[in-house]
């Protein structure tokens, strides 16, 4: 038998339903392909997200229009109702959790902070403070767990 010992969470689409609004902005300012907004919002955000990684400090107003994006999605987020009841079974069973986003750190305690989450999670890990998007704050959350790769569960929103 598998024994699980740590969480990681993505809070995008895992623990709230996020509005597709602002992620929508992101693709309008992005392109204008045409495209349904429906379906090249996420693909915009994403492709934002890699430019910033990519240019590191040289797209400072465009990182703080996105944090500002993100924030306003965080402000009208709804957490799912079974969130609270599930993490605090898994803290009362001793698992770790931990936060992996590739969401500014802002974004992410500012979400954690409006839903009164934060004491359920014993790590966070943004884009802002593992080095990078996407894989970096997974692999940084990982390695903080210090458990075997077999032995966590990641419970995230995209592939």
């Amino acid at each position: 038998m598998r024994v699980i010992k740590a969480v990681l969470v993505e809070p995008v689409g895992c623990l709230a339903e996020f509005p597709a609004e602002e992620f929508n902005d992101i693709a309008e300012r992005l392109f204008e392909s045409g495209l349904p907004i429906g379906e090249s919002g996420s693909d915009a955000y994403w492709y934002l997200l890699d430019l910033m990684e990519q240019a590191g400090d040289a797209l400072t107003a465009p990182t703080a229009a996105v944090e500002q994006l993100e924030l306003q999605a965080i402000d009208r987020a709804q957490l799912y109702e079974d969130v609270v009841p599930a993490l605090a079974a898994l803290k009362a069973m001793h698992i770790t959790l931990l936060v992996a986003s590739s969401l500014s750190a802002v974004a992410v305690n500012r979400f954690l902070e409006k839903f009164s989450l934060a004491p359920y999670f014993s790590g966070v890990w943004t884009r802002d403070n593992a080095g990078g998007v996407k894989a970096a704050p997974l692999r940084k959350a990982m390695e903080s767990a210090a458990v075997k790769p077999d032995e966590m569960i990641c419970l995230v929103d995209t592939a």
